[in-house]
């Protein structure tokens, strides 16, 4: 399979200390790719070495199926930490004064603010826009050499429940109307789950595994409660169906470790049987829980 970027037993040492150990990566064209790890896991580590900024112990990085040489490519934006602006600049000169240092047309400036939402800012200077303002600002300047994968390292970080929102929306209109290719780090799992189309669950510098987001929402674990009149009988009628294993009684419950769509099933045995029913109840294990057990292996 072709990746847009991938990288390949990828390690960094500091002195004695591991910071990324052996890591392989795997984006495709048109992935919103999460990198999600606590703070120190190792994410910024990758993402500077991914842009040159830092140069690997070991291992290999591959951009649009070839090696990275060390020199930047323009196929690629990035915004690493806080966004690099002019303070005393509008909206406007700073992406010129970006065209400029980048030999780029200034015909792309109006464009870009229009799709960032700062097309109305005027003259306003950077130094007084509100963070996510500023966070979208540096996403325009991560635009404006047309790049196919954008880099983002904790862009919502720091950012009010609107902020959060306003970077959130632009990532994804980018990625479907656009095209672009992110990967974005973060440690809020809530945020990424709201936009990603692919994890990467790092931790201590080991990446413990890759999946998209329809199969992380499928590893929360599904239970189904039923409250009824004759606990024992209700469990050997329902371990006609699913392993025994599967089946744990509490009280006047059975709890079933089971797929949500056989509770009507369930039910009707139960029914049919004599069994009064008087309640049930679907539960699942959030996305968040199911990242927290995952780093607790990690660990």
């Amino acid at each position: 399979m072709d990746y847009i970027l991938e990288t390949r037993q990828l390690t960094k040492k500091f002195g004695s200390k591991l910071a990324v150990d052996h890591v392989d990566m795997h984006i495709q064209k048109g992935d919103i790719y999460g990198l999600i790890g606590k703070n120190g896991a190792g994410k910024t580590t990758i993402m500077r070495m991914m842009l040159s900024l830092a140069f690997p112990t070991s291992g290999e990085i591959y951009m649009f199926g070839k090696p990275v040489s060390g020199k930047s490519d323009v196929k690629i934006g990035s915004l690493i930490e806080s966004p690099g602006i002019f303070k005393n600049y509008s909206a406007y000169d700073n992406l010129k004064a970006f065209c400029v240092l980048y030999g780029i047309d200034d015909a792309v400036i109006e464009p870009i603010l229009r799709i960032i939402g700062l097309a109305d800012t005027g003259k306003k200077k950077a130094g007084q826009f509100s963070l996510g303002m500023k966070q979208r600002l540096g996403i325009g300047i991560a635009l404006l050499a047309e790049p196919e994968i954008i880099i983002l390292d904790e862009p919502v970080n720091g950012l009010d429940p609107a902020g959060i929102k306003d970077v959130r929306d632009l990532v994804i209109k980018l990625n479907q109307e656009k095209g672009v290719t992110f990967l974005i780090s973060s440690h809020l799992l809530d945020e990424l789950s709201k936009m990603v189309t692919k994890y990467g669950i790092i931790n201590n510098g080991c990446l413990l595994e890759e999946l998209d987001a329809a199969e992380m929402e499928r590893r929360g674990s599904h239970q189904i409660a039923i409250t009824v009149s004759d606990p024992l009988k209700s469990a050997d009628l329902i371990a006609t169906m699913i392993p025994p294993q599967n089946i744990t009684i509490a009280g006047n419950q059975l709890l079933l470790n089971a797929n949500f769509d056989d509770s009507a099933k369930f039910n009707k045995l139960l029914v049919e049987n004599g069994i009064w029913v008087s309640a049930l109840e679907l539960r699942a294990e959030s996305i968040e829980q199911y990242y927290m057990h995952a780093m607790g292996d990690g660990r």
